[in-house]
C-alpha cells in the first residue's frame, strides 16, 4: 500500500508513525504523548497495541489502529470507527459488531484504507508523521471510483476521440439551366457572444481587529485624521526594544543555525532561526525592522485560533540551542504534548522549552510538530 496519507480536520487524535497509525477520541488525550513516543521510535504495531491496552480495555471504548508493510495491512477497529478497505479484490467495510471487543483483519493487496470517525468530510489535507486532530484519515491511493468527481479533475481528463464526419457523396453536377435556377446561399446568423462570467469573490478569513483575544496588541486605527495623501509611516525608532517577559532571558534576534523545525498539519515547514508567530491573522507590531519574525497564517474556520496565538523562538540561557513556545494569551489556549510526558495547557506569557517530537495543538485541527533542524 502507498504511504500517501490525507485527513479531514476534527476532534479525534491521529498518532501517525512511518508504518503505524493510531486513532483515539479526545477523551484519551493522556495516551497521545506516550503513543507518539513509540510511533516516532519506529515501534511495531504490537508495541503500540500493548501500550493502548496497558490501562485496561474497559477504559478504551473507541480506537482504531492501521499498520502496513510491503505485503499486508493489519487493521483493528473498536467502537465508533468504521474502515473502508479498497484492494485488488474490491471494497470491504470493517467495523466492530455490537458487544465484540473489536474487529480485526489482516489483508493483502490493499491499495487504500479510509477510517471514518465522525461525519463524512473529504480528506484533503496532507497527513505527515506526527499528531493531528482529525475526523477521518485516508492511507494509500483510493481507486478512481472512490475519488469524488470535481470540475478540475474533469478538466484534466483527455478529451475523447471524435470520429471525423464523412463527407456526403457528391451528386452529379447539374446542367447550366439548373445551376442558374439555384439561389446563392445567404450568410448565416451572427454568433451570439457568451455573457461574461463574473469573477468569484476571494476567500477571506477573520480580520485581526475581529479577535477579542487580550494579547496586548495595539488596536487597528480605522480612521486617519490626515487624508491629504502625504501621510507616511515613520521608520523604526533607534531605541526600539522588544518588551521582555518578567523573569525570562531574552533570546537572540536571529541565530546562525536553526534550533528546530516546525512541521505544520497544513503542510508548511518553518525553521526556527528567529521568532515565529502563528495565528489566523498574526501581526508583528512589537518587532523592529531588523528583528522581523517568520509569520505563519493558519486556517481557523471555527475561530478557535486567535489572530496572534503562539510564539516560538530560539531559547536563551538554560534553553540555549532549543526552541521555546509561549502562548500569547489566546482565547482557547494551546495544548503541548511532549514525548514521555502528560499533555499540558500552556500558561499565557510563560515560555516552555520544546524537545524533538513535541506536538502543539492550537485547535481547529491545526497542530505543530517539533523536529530536529
Amino acid at each position: 500500500m502507498s504511504t500517501e496519507a490525507r485527513f479531514a480536520p476534527g476532534d479525534w487524535y491521529a498518532v501517525v508513525g512511518d508504518r503505524v497509525t493510531v486513532l483515539l477520541p479526545v477523551s484519551q488525550r493522556d495516551r497521545v504523548a506516550g503513543l507518539w513516543d513509540l510511533a516516532d521510535s519506529g515501534a511495531a504495531a504490537d508495541a503500540l497495541l500493548d501500550a493502548l491496552l496497558a490501562g485496561g480495555l474497559s477504559s478504551l471504548d473507541h480506537f482504531a489502529l492501521v499498520a502496513h508493510d510491503d505485503d499486508s495491512t493489519h487493521l483493528i477497529v473498536r467502537g465508533a470507527p468504521t474502515a473502508t478497505v479498497s484492494s485488488t479484490g474490491g471494497e470491504e467495510i470493517v467495523s466492530a459488531a455490537p458487544g465484540a471487543a473489536w474487529a480485526e483483519q489482516v489483508l493483502t493487496g490493499v491499495t487504500s484504507v479510509r477510517v471514518t470517525l465522525t461525519g463524512e468530510a473529504t480528506a484533503d489535507h496532507p497527513l505527515t508523521p506526527g499528531v493531528a486532530r482529525v475526523s477521518a484519515v485516508e492511507l494509500g491511493t483510493p481507486s478512481a471510483s472512490a475519488r469524488p468527481a470535481s470540475p478540475e479533475a474533469a478538466a484534466d481528463e483527455p478529451a475523447a476521440a471524435v470520429e471525423p464526419e464523412r463527407e456526403p457523396e457528391k451528386e452529379p453536377e447539374p446542367g447550366p439551366e439548373a445551376a442558374a435556377a439555384e439561389p446563392e446561399p445567404g450568410p448565416g446568423p451572427a454568433p451570439v457572444p457568451a455573457a461574461p462570467v463574473p469573477p468569484a469573490a476571494p476567500l477571506q478569513f477573520g480580520a485581526p481587529a475581529d479577535d477579542p483575544t487580550p494579547t496586548g496588541e495595539t488596536p487597528v486605527v480605522e480612521d486617519w485624521p490626515d487624508r491629504d495623501g502625504q501621510t507616511q509611516a515613520g521608520g523604526p525608532h533607534a531605541d526600539f526594544e522588544r518588551p521582555p517577559i518578567p523573569g525570562q532571558e531574552i533570546g537572540p534576534e536571529v541565530v546562525a543555525e536553526p534550533v528546530a523545525s516546525l512541521v505544520f498539519s497544513t503542510g508548511d515547514v518553518v525553521a526556527v532561526d528567529r521568532t515565529v508567530l502563528v495565528g489566523r491573522a498574526p501581526e508583528a507590531r512589537r518587532f523592529a525592522s531588523h528583528d522581523q519574525p517568520h509569520v505563519v497564517t493558519v486556517p481557523s474556520p471555527h475561530q478557535e485560533i486567535s489572530s496572534t496565538h503562539l510564539e516560538i523562538r530560539p531559547g536563551a540561557g538554560a534553553d540555549h540551542g532549543s526552541a521555546v513556545a509561549t502562548d500569547l494569551g489566546s482565547t482557547n489556549g494551546t495544548v503541548l504534548a511532549q514525548p514521555g510526558l502528560d499533555a499540558e495547557d500552556l500558561k499565557p506569557g510563560i515560555a516552555v522549552s520544546l524537545i524533538p517530537g513535541a506536538v502543539l495543538d492550537l485547535g481547529d485541527g491545526v497542530t505543530i510538530q517539533v523536529t530536529n533542524p
